[in-house]
């Protein structure tokens, strides 16, 4: 690894702090474009927004319990090798 001098980490240390202000600065910008699309969007638009969000919810409960469903049949089956 290079040897950092003083004035070097000082330099990196601004262009971090500008670009954490500039990041700051641009979130409000980002919201509001997203606010402002919305606010765009029709009502058909927006039901199909939301039918998709609605349909990802459901799929994602559907794998968590396809997931558990998993787990108990390995489960059971572990227990009963055991048994056995």
């Amino acid at each position: 690894m290079l040897p950092v001098d003083g004035r070097q980490l000082e330099n990196v240390k601004g262009e971090l702090l500008k670009l954490k202000k500039k990041e700051a600065a641009d979130c409000p910008t980002i919201a509001q474009r997203g606010q402002d699309r919305r606010t765009e969007e029709t009502e058909e638009q927006r039901n199909s927004r939301l039918s998709a969000m609605l349909q990802h919810a459901r799929e994602r409960r559907l794998n968590v319990i396809e997931g558990q469903n998993h787990h108990q049949i390995q489960t059971f089956y572990t227990a009963r090798t055991v048994l056995n």
